[in-house]
């Protein structure tokens, strides 16, 4: 797929007028949310706008971006109900069979697995830019989608019945009207603070540092969740991207350092850098060696409130981001998109972006939004506490998790999102095999 081929799709039926209902969705950003998104509704019968401002080169190599997602079963689930799993998993995606948790310098240590809820797996590690490369190019062949990009969302004028968003384009400004806008870019716009809201914002005193090193051992499937004195570091079993046959082994790493320490830690050279992921880790999952290029993030807890106005919608890390801990920042997102998906799917086109259809949205999110915000927050917390007494109580917690199978299965489900109600993507169902509600023209 090349840039040209992804810069503007049916652009030529947006109008340089105000035409109300031109779309009847318009979703504001085309990362792994909105993109997801977009896919999710391509059996909804809505007319859907999707408007990106970068022409990112992951679209094009998947190999271009570092990063790496924590996929659970119920994502995979989502993926495989909208079509796109078997792309997804031809890039080699690394299964999570089971997860070991432990509490550096103590004893208390558990092990969880997929045979403790049921399920093939705990999750799926795979590259970002095999999920992005794999939704745009599933965008390409959607025909109620109009793709956009690149083009900025500058502002949002709301009425009773539509939203007029103003597109900048490179080299004119349009308007375009819809019944509904969702605004999954992150925050990155500027239009949260437009629309008046003022999420609640706290930076944790820790940065995450972000590489791949190899093993000299298989992983066998395994993840690791290790508890330091700075934060969680967690190994997570890697695929070499495209080698077919490879024995090298490989783990992505996501280590949660002290922002005094980041600068020098992230500027070790590769044999220094492995050799104290290894004194920090140990020897548990083998020898560490010949690290990929670092990557640095700041951590921050963010909560919206209320994440809508009008006839706004707002998902994914816009609305709500959370500690990397445990990996549930992007699957909560996919879980808003599920949730949405189903119900822009049956909803009248009278009722789009109604307040009725939107309260009941965000009161369907709101219990698993809160529950992981407070797990992953809480997590944190617990185990970057010094005190001696608290230290006693969490290795007493992993023990009695170890040893406890309904308590690895309570702990699990709500990890794997599985605690809340679950929508039909969420079990793996189609969307398209119930009809859309009734069109009105």
């Amino acid at each position: 797929m090349t840039a040209s081929a992804i810069t503007i799709k049916n652009l030529v039926s947006i109008s340089t007028a105000d035409t109300t209902d031109l779309f009847d969705v318009i979703i504001i950003g085309g990362g792994l949310v909105g993109a997801s998104l977009a896919v999710a509704l391509k059996s909804s019968g809505k007319r859907i706008l999707l408007v990106e401002s970068e022409l990112s080169s992951c679209h094009d190599r998947p190999d271009s971006d570092q990063r790496t997602i924590a996929l659970t079963h119920g994502s995979k689930l989502v993926f495989s109900a909208m079509g796109v799993w078997e792309g997804i998993a031809s890039q080699k995606a690394e299964t999570i069979k089971d997860i070991h948790v432990s509490n550096r310098g103590h004893l208390g240590q558990t092990h969880l697995s997929h045979y403790h809820v049921g399920t093939d797996a705990l999750g799926y590690v795979v590259p970002a830019g095999v999920l992005s490369q794999t939704l745009w190019q599933e965008l390409q062949s959607i025909s109620n989608l109009t793709l956009c990009c690149p083009g900025n969302a500058s502002e949002i004028v709301q009425s009773p019945t539509h939203c007029t968003v103003t597109l900048a384009l490179p080299e004119t400004t349009r308007h375009v009207t819809a019944r509904l806008v969702v605004l999954a870019d992150g925050g990155r716009s500027g239009i949260i603070d437009q629309l008046g809201h003022k999420p609640q914002s706290r930076e944790y005193p820790q940065s995450a540092i972000l590489s791949i090193v190899n093993v000299d051992r298989p992983h066998h499937g395994r993840a690791y969740e290790r508890f330091t004195d700075e934060g969680p570091l967690a190994l997570l079993p890697h695929s070499t991207l495209g080698v077919q046959g490879s024995d090298q082994h490989k783990y992505a790493v996501v280590w949660t350092t002290e922002k005094a320490n980041v600068s020098t830690r992230s500027s070790l050279d590769d044999p220094g850098f492995a050799d104290q992921l290894q004194k920090t880790f140990g020897d548990r999952a083998g020898h560490f060696s010949c690290p990929a290029k670092r990557s640095v993030y700041p951590l921050k807890r963010v909560h919206l409130p209320e994440p809508y106005s009008g006839r706004t919608l707002i998902i994914g890390n816009a609305a709500h981001t959370v500690h990397p801990v445990a990996g549930q920042g992007f699957n909560l997102g996919l879980r808003d998109v599920a949730v949405l998906a189903e119900a822009i799917h049956h909803c009248p086109d009278q009722e789009l972006g109604s307040q009725s259809m939107i309260k009941k949205y965000t009161e369907s999110r709101t219990r698993d939004i809160r529950m992981v915000e407070n797990f992953t927050h809480g997590l944190v917390a617990l185990f970057t506490h010094h005190s001696a007494g608290i230290c006693l109580a969490r290795n007493l917690g992993l023990a009695v998790i170890e040893n406890l199978p309904l308590a690895k299965r309570f702990l699990l489900r709500r990890s794997m999102g599985m605690a809340t109600r679950q929508s039909r993507l969420t079990l793996g169902l189609p969307l398209a095999s119930q009809p859309p509600g009734p069109q009105t023209t």
